[in-house]
């Protein structure tokens, strides 16, 4: 099982997709600074995950999901917080 998430800074309006076999762990790296691309927006919550079962297939949503497209989907479903 792998997990095609959106995690969002609770500070900043910066958001992060990625995906994982491990959700709570990988909250916790980017959380404790060990994702260099997005460390000086810590902390971070998500506010959208989906279940994949296929490893391959987890890699094409997270692909959408970074697209033009993919980012209006989100905001449809997630709008951003009023964090400035």
């Amino acid at each position: 099982m792998y997990f095609v998430y959106v995690i969002e800074s609770i500070n900043f309006k910066k958001r992060y997709v990625g995906f994982s076999s491990d959700l709570e762990n990988r909250l916790r790296e980017h959380n404790n600074g060990e994702t260099r691309s997005n460390k000086a927006y810590r902390p971070f919550r998500i506010i959208y995950f989906e279940e994949i079962e296929e490893k391959g297939e987890a890699i094409k949503r997270e692909r959408y999901l970074k697209s033009c497209a993919g980012r209006r989907y989100i905001l449809k479903i997630r709008p951003r917080s009023s964090v400035e």
